[in-house]
């Protein structure tokens, strides 16, 4: 069992239990380091391993959601990682600090969260997500043959680390653990759009993020951490332009009707369907098509007619 599950809501810091005292005084003072209202050079002792277990999961929760939140949530993370909190809570977060840079040639991966996480709205959601993002780097790592260093399938094994270990350590569930699951696994979406998608491309994602699009959107703009001023500006560029695109699309979306009028006639003169329950399937799955993105709403019959001719198995009877 993974240690840091060994933890009781009996843990409670009381007069009994000073090792719980030691663990949430030192919670309380990485809090307050982010909030501004104590100093990292005035450090608490460094609670043991066992102390930093005592601590109800409720407890920590509390104290890590105040930190994240914060004005200053880098700070509150050196100093939460500088007393050994991470180690016993987030192991997945600790084992960042010095993976990369150096002689693997690419970004430090603590820095680099510590930055995505000081740049994301502060929506709890949203800084979970931001902490948590990368977790999957350190075990999907390649070097190849060239040089390069590859991360291919961490977004997956991140969202699955989450799931498994992560959730259960600081009990998410509900919402947030949907959500948090949610940006992780697909953090890297928004990015990879570079202006030449087509509309039915951009319909499909936005369909597909469905609710937490907001969220996402906001993740990504915070996930641009170069260094090179021109990179960064095209980077913030293309996440607004596609946001811009899916305000553009969904307006336009609740104007046209799906179909347009007269094309069960149209179909029925093409592929000689009766009128029939068919022809109403027929016409139920090319509106799926268009809610899915990958067909444009309210073109003229003939567009759809093609379309049909290419995917032979939307006529098909049930």
């Amino acid at each position: 069992m993974d240690p840091a599950l060994r933890v009781s809501a009996t843990h409670l810091p009381s007069p009994t239990n000073p090792g719980a005292d030691r663990a949430i005084q030192a919670f309380r003072w990485a809090a307050d380091v982010a909030h501004g209202e104590a100093r990292i050079d005035d450090s608490p002792a460094r609670p043991s391993p066992d102390e930093w277990r005592s601590v109800s999961i409720v407890d920590a929760r509390e104290h890590f959601d105040r930190l994240l939140v914060s004005k200053h949530p880098e700070s509150g993370l050196d100093a939460i990682h500088l007393v050994r909190g991470l180690d016993v809570w987030l192991p997945e977060v600790a084992a960042m600090e010095g993976f990369g840079d150096g002689e693997w040639r690419h970004k430090d991966v603590w820095k680099h969260t510590k930055q995505v996480v000081r740049q994301s709205v502060p929506r709890l959601e949203v800084r979970w997500g931001a902490l948590l993002h990368d977790i999957g780097k350190l075990r999907t790592r390649r070097i190849e043959d060239d040089g390069r260093v590859t991360f291919y399938g961490h977004s997956e094994v991140g969202a699955a680390m989450f799931r498994r270990k992560v959730a259960r350590r600081l009990g998410f569930e509900g919402f947030l653990y949907e959500r948090i699951h949610f940006l992780i696994l697909h953090h890297l979406r928004a990015s990879a759009y570079d202006g030449t998608w087509t509309d039915a491309a951009v319909r499909r994602f936005y369909r597909q993020m469905g609710d937490g699009l907001r969220d996402l959107l906001d993740l990504s703009r915070a996930d641009i951490t170069t260094k090179r001023p021109e990179r960064r500006r095209r980077g913030v560029h293309m996440i607004s332009a596609l946001g811009k695109r899916i305000e553009a699309l969904r307006a336009q979306d609740t104007q046209v009707a799906p179909l347009p009028k007269g094309l069960g006639t149209l179909i029925m003169e093409a592929f000689e369907v009766p009128p029939s329950k068919q022809l109403g399937t027929i016409r139920e799955r090319l509106e799926q098509e268009v809610e899915e993105g990958r067909i444009d709403a309210g073109q003229e019959g003939r567009y759809y007619i093609e379309y049909l001719r290419a995917h032979p198995h939307l006529l098909a009877s049930e």
